[in-house]
């Protein structure tokens, strides 16, 4: 299955707030790119990662979210799904530590 035109219209509206966005589909999921970096991913079910490690991993991990395969990607929280203040405040500290 790949990711579809609605999936990936959802994850730039989402992170919207974080300025120009730039997307790569990939093994039938995408990328997102801010400023040329990758922080998140959308995987082929529909399914949206940020990127993360220490802390924000492990912070993740604790609220439920899933990591993405064995690469250092995880859910993004339910609530933070419907909350794009939420969703760009976790994109943002994933950016601080790119």
């Amino acid at each position: 299955m790949a990711v579809g035109n609605a999936d990936i219209a959802f994850a730039t509206d989402l992170f919207s707030d974080l300025g120009q966005l730039t997307t790569r589909k990939m093994f039938g999921g995408m990328c997102l790119y801010h400023q040329g970096i990758v922080f998140a991913l959308l995987s082929s079910e529909g399914r949206l990662y940020l990127k993360a490690k220490g802390d924000l991993a492990r912070e993740l991990a604790d609220s439920g979210s899933a990591q993405f395969h064995n690469m250092p990607y995880w859910s993004v929280p339910e609530q933070a799904l419907d909350d794009a203040d939420e969703a760009c405040t976790l994109a943002r500290r994933t950016l601080a530590m790119l």
